[in-house]
């Protein structure tokens, strides 16, 4: 089950850091810390897997999450990935790693083949601009409550979008 509410196809998940650092409680930043979210704005990919499911159900009122789709993945590594050094991620890059487009490494993580370590020097975090016409109403409430954080879901395609 992802965040709870039912059965996932996706073997990958994308996660957005929504809230900043104060008065966060050591073990909810000691979390956010594992999960490379040291920042509002910051994204990463996980792997749907019981221990990261955990770890955002620990840290849910920071952050949002669910399922990515192949192309908003492929836009996510074109336009905000980045290698070490702060250097874009390119199509070259890609080719001596066997891909031949963005979408083809986006399907290789979204199957759950590989994950974002598998990357050779591509940094693990994403950083985002906030929302193109902003969050919809309060970023303290569950998605569920009408907010932004915890499970949405497909939803997070439009949220990711509205970042890039």
């Amino acid at each position: 089950m992802v965040g709870g509410q039912g059965e996932s196809k996706h073997a990958c998940l994308a996660v957005v850091r929504l809230r900043g650092t104060v008065n966060v409680r050591s073990e909810v930043a000691d979390t956010l810390a594992m999960l490379r979210l040291h920042k509002p704005n910051h994204a990463t990919i996980i792997p749907a897997t019981p221990t990261y499911l955990g770890m955002l159900q620990k840290a849910k009122d920071y952050l949002t999450w669910g399922e990515v789709s192949e192309e908003t993945l492929a836009r996510l590594l074109e336009r905000r990935g980045r290698l070490q050094g702060n250097k874009p991620l390119t199509l070259e890059y890609l080719k001596r790693l066997g891909f031949e487009s963005f979408l083809s490494a986006a399907k290789a993580l979204t199957s759950g083949k590989l994950t974002l370590k598998s990357f050779p020097g591509l940094k693990p975090v994403f950083r985002l601009h906030p929302p193109s016409k902003g969050f919809k109403k309060t970023v303290k409430k569950a998605y569920q409550e009408g907010g932004e954080l915890g499970y949405r879901g497909e939803k997070i395609n439009e949220l990711l979008e509205r970042m890039m």
